[in-house]
């Protein structure tokens, strides 16, 4: 599953050469102004994951300048993480990465990545303490009971993987008000609040992207994703953790082991 195509997606290094015009009556430099140009391309949906670039020299050529130019354009993008090197040096835009989690077993997200073998960082959108009647009935609390309210988007070797909303019972674990977003939440729960979660109800559902998750995702549209509802109780079934997370559909394929 890919990144919901633009209409006007462009499928061919002659008609991404024919996008990349530059300006000589600018003080900023050619390769400034060929990064920009890019990074707008992308993020429009113009430019789709795994298409391939035109080589350094071809580009340089039709673009009239230094073969310097253009590979300095690419080793910022590269570094940036928006393009990747594939077959022969080749340049191509960045595809998500496609990884294949187990389900069957209560993990973070942090341990997902590193099972993957990829690093997991965080961008802390919203923390703060609330009171939410909803949330409230869902946990079996008191109408004004807090919860810690994570909103987070979730990241694998810095592409957005999913983004999700996170409730937790302060009244159950009041050491959580303090937790500083770094690293694993479960781990934190475990050795700063003594509690251990034994298990979860997880279910799965098909949805399209919000318009938070599609600019989070950098889609240039509405697109498929996964929502994973998930509720994480201790060993005498009380209920710590509910969360909701949006996962790109481009990225995910989880796999299940069937007994016969």
């Amino acid at each position: 599953m890919t990144r919901p195509a633009s209409s006007s997606a462009i499928s061919s290094s002659d008609a991404l050469i024919s996008k990349l015009r530059l300006d000589n009556k600018t003080s900023e430099p050619y390769y400034q102004q060929l990064i920009r140009r890019i990074q707008t391309l992308i993020k429009s949906g113009e430019l789709q994951p795994g298409l391939s670039l035109p080589a350094e020299r071809v580009l340089a050529q039709s673009l009239r300048v230094s073969r310097t130019t253009i590979k300095r354009c690419y080793d910022e993008l590269r570094k940036s993480g928006q393009l990747s090197t594939h077959g022969r040096g080749g340049t191509a835009i960045r595809q998500p990465a496609k990884i294949s989690p187990t389900l069957g077993k209560l993990k973070g997200f942090v341990d997902e990545m590193h099972e993957m073998g990829m690093t997991a960082t965080t961008r802390l959108i919203e923390q703060k303490i609330v009171t939410d009647s909803t949330i409230a009935n869902l946990f079996n609390r008191p109408q004004d009971s807090k919860f810690l309210r994570l909103v987070r988007v979730r990241l694998g070797d810095g592409i957005p993987m999913s983004r999700e909303t996170a409730w937790y019972d302060l009244s159950l674990a009041p050491k959580i008000a303090d937790w500083s977003s770094n690293g694993s939440m479960y781990a934190f729960l475990q050795k700063e609040c003594g509690i251990d979660l034994a298990w979860a109800e997880q279910s799965i559902e098909a949805v399209m992207s919000s318009r938070e998750e599609t600019k989070v995702f950098e889609f240039s549209e509405s697109g498929p994703c996964l929502l994973f509802k998930r509720s994480s109780y201790t060993a005498e079934d009380t209920l710590v953790e509910y969360v909701e997370g949006t996962f790109r559909g481009d990225a995910y394929n989880y796999k299940i082991k069937l007994s016969v």
